[in-house]
């Protein structure tokens, strides 16, 4: 099956910024979350993959296709953190203006979802609360049979019940594994909870890019003194902190020394202590 997304050694550059050949690869039906801090080149990455700003080195593949090819936009759905609608027209008029927009604009999915999403039809845009405009958008976006969904930062934002929906949602949408989404949060336990792919990206490098479970069995949060913790070879270490009640470090399963207290470790701790780790360099 053609892979969703495949990204090889893009790079794009900025003054003070320099997106540093990126490489990503999504297989289809699976949700890929993109983590990074403000700046890291999430937005920038995601907005290479769709066309809107142009590489200075790299190959962008979307389903198969090149991404600058006009005929795989259909196939995308774009999920913001800034829903574009315009705001004078209500979810009904803005349906009227999709179904001119998108060759396989499906009404009556687009009305299923604001029922199940319990958005008015009559409303405007402007008067939407945050996390009503995030569920409209993601309304438009699948509603014209997309195969890949894009959000950048969409649950920003919203509260913990309509972040949950949205996320039981991309879960349901991507049972047919013709689908994939590739998500970017700030919110490491939205990510968590339903990415198959975890990507992380700091000051415009990538610094993994692998599956879920792997991550989790591969590494352990192990505590000890500073001495037992110092003792573990450095290769094997992924960061550490010490404070006046001892120390602890996320190392590579294998290296585990036997006797010291160890336990699983969650992705937003290992994104934390690689980052830290890589600043110390």
């Amino acid at each position: 099956m053609t892979n969703a997304i495949e990204v090889k050694n893009l790079t794009k550059k900025y003054e003070g910024f320099t997106l540093d050949g990126l490489n990503l690869c999504l297989p289809s039906g699976c949700i890929m979350g993109l983590i990074g801090e403000n700046g890291a080149g999430k937005s920038t990455s995601i907005k290479l993959i769709l066309d809107m700003i142009k590489p200075d080195a790299g190959e962008i593949k979307v389903l198969g296709k090149d991404c600058t090819d006009a005929s795989v936009k259909e196939d995308i759905g774009i999920v913001p953190d800034e829903i574009g609608l315009p705001e004078a027209l209500s979810a009904a008029r803005i349906e009227k203006v999709m179904r001119n927009i998108y060759s396989r604009w499906d009404r009556e999915v687009f009305y299923s979802y604001l029922k199940k999403f319990d958005l008015p039809s009559d409303k405007k845009f402007r008067d939407f609360s945050k996390g009503m405009k995030m569920k409209l958008g993601i309304a438009v976006a699948m509603s014209h049979s997309p195969k890949l969904l894009i959000l950048d930062e969409a649950t920003s934002g919203i509260d913990p019940v309509a972040r949950d929906e949205i996320l039981d949602m991309l879960n349901e949408f991507t049972r047919d594994e013709s689908r994939s989404v590739l998500m970017s949060s700030h919110i490491v336990s939205d990510l968590e909870k339903i990415c198959d792919y975890i990507a992380f990206i700091h000051k415009g490098k990538l610094m993994l890019c692998e599956e879920k479970d792997v991550l989790r069995d591969s590494h352990r949060v192990v505590r000890g003194s500073a001495a037992e913790i110092d003792a573990i070879p450095g290769e094997y270490v992924v960061g550490k902190k010490t404070s006046p009640y001892g120390a602890e470090a996320i190392v590579r399963s294998e290296a585990v020394p036997a006797g010291l207290d160890s336990g699983p470790v969650d992705i937003e701790q290992l994104f934390v202590f690689m980052v830290k780790k890589e600043e110390l360099k």
